[in-house]
């Protein structure tokens, strides 16, 4: 049967907790390879403004909305979209698809993260130095060929996911985040003031920061628009559920804030301390999933100190991929949980052995990470996110959503502004991100 309803529910510690735990959620590995390499892809600096526009406009309010639904309600996706729309409607399937999003994305994010925790060995080792192009190439094009070595790595990392998450919201998920996000932005700062030395930061500054309008198109702006959406780990239920361990005494607004500006920063600096190696080593500033694995280790092995760049640059990436995957894998717990009735610490157990046993595929079957990619980033997340901005836009009690945006906030006054985006721009942008992401509009000849 499912939890009661009377037990006590965990809370954050601290507004500070929340925001770290929030903000390890939104950071992770798009912001250190995905945002530098669609920037690099759609020319710079007009990109980087489209892209801010979209956090500011589509983003936050989404962002807002969602951690709203789970303060209100103290529930995860499941319950807390059938506490909104009513039990007897079809709300509550809603609340699964973002669990089953969410617990999809974790299942491949384990592959990729398997590949940074191979590649951080790599460094220790120190397997850089001294190689050529052609051999630091190979050891990537080794480890995707070899689906056994890649097991292991990802068995790894859902392990330490686990263990984290089960010991609890404060003790395990708060601690963890107090340590890894801000040990991940001290490194990003040592790496950031290595690359301003280097011959290529002012070109990359001039790249990153000059505004080139001729060079954005409209399949760049939609791509801006997408990425704003799901760099906030928006549509998965992760900041539902984070919400739900809010007090009711937070500032919804101003946290939310705070979350998208750490994470955009976060973004932004990986660009400024990405670019200048990129430049200065001639290689391709578009360089896509390659330039985490492939163009990095090549720049490092040719630079001076490059061994303790490279271990630096990729523990923290495995920082960045494992405070997502602690939120994506709480979401899961939190259903098993409430639905089940299980402990924590048999819903860990229950929900480690269900993402490995989907998860190791992606690992082991060519086309299925692919396939799992596709079905999530393209179908799952938006649906799930458009329903969060609809039911808390046009289904939630007036009074309560009011309630829940002014409670402790300094910008209550802006709360019909963020309303009406919410109920309006913010669903046609969903759609338009939607229809592109499965080619409908490029099929109209609309990009």
């Amino acid at each position: 049967m499912p939890e009661s309803t009377d037990a006590p529910r965990a809370h954050w510690k601290s507004r500070s907790g929340f925001i770290l735990a929030a903000a390890g959620s939104a950071v992770g590995l798009g912001n250190i390879w995905k945002f530098p390499y669609i920037s690099g892809e759609n020319g710079g600096g007009a990109f980087v403004l489209v892209y801010l526009v979209c956090i500011s406009l589509v983003g936050v309010p989404v962002l807002v909305a969602e951690i709203m639904m789970g303060r209100a309600t103290q529930s995860s996706p499941a319950n807390a979209f059938r506490s909104l729309g009513g039990r007897r409607s079809r709300w509550p399937w809603a609340g699964v698809l973002a669990v089953c999003g969410g617990f999809l994305l974790l299942s491949y994010y384990s592959v990729v993260a398997a590949w940074g925790m191979h590649f951080a060995y790599l460094s220790v080792v120190n397997s850089f130095a001294g190689n050529s192009v052609e051999a630091v190439q190979g050891m990537f094009g080794a480890l995707a060929g070899n689906p056994a070595l890649g097991s292991v790595w990802q068995l790894i990392f859902l392990a330490l996911t686990v263990w984290v998450v089960s010991a609890g919201v404060t003790r395990g998920i708060e601690r963890w985040s107090r340590i890894m996000v801000p040990s991940l932005i001290v490194l990003l700062l040592i790496l950031l003031v290595n690359s301003m030395t280097l011959e290529g930061w002012g070109k990359s500054i001039d790249f990153l920061f000059g505004i080139r309008a001729d060079s954005l198109t409209g399949a760049g702006v939609l791509e801006a628009l997408g990425h704003a959406f799901f760099t906030l780990s928006l549509g998965m239920g992760s900041m539902l559920t984070y919400g739900s361990y809010l007090s009711a005494r937070e500032d919804i607004p101003a946290a939310s804030l705070a979350t998208a500006g750490a994470d955009t920063g976060i973004a932004v600096l990986a660009s400024m301390m990405l670019f200048p190696i990129v430049f200065t080593f001639g290689l391709e500033p578009g360089a896509g999933p390659g330039l985490l694995f492939v163009t990095v280790p090549i720049a490092l092995s040719q630079m001076t100190g490059g061994g303790i760049l490279a271990v630096l640059f990729f523990v923290m990436v495995v920082f960045a991929a494992l405070t997502s995957a602690i939120s994506m894998f709480e979401v899961a717990v939190a259903y098993i949980r409430e639905e089940f009735g299980r402990t924590r610490r048999r819903a860990c157990v229950l929900a480690g052995l269900a993402v490995t046993a989907v998860g190791l595929p992606a690992t082991l079957v060519g086309g299925w990470f692919d396939a799992a990619d596709h079905l999530v980033s393209n179908w799952l997340l938006p649906i799930s996110g458009l329903l969060v901005a609809i039911i808390v836009a046009w289904r939630m009690d007036g009074a309560l959503r009011r309630g829940e945006f002014e409670s402790g906030s300094r910008v209550a006054r802006f709360y019909g502004a963020w309303l009406w985006v919410l109920k309006y721009p913010v669903p046609a942008c969903i759609i338009v991100v939607f229809l592109n992401a499965v080619g409908v509009l490029g099929e109209l000849g609309l990009q």
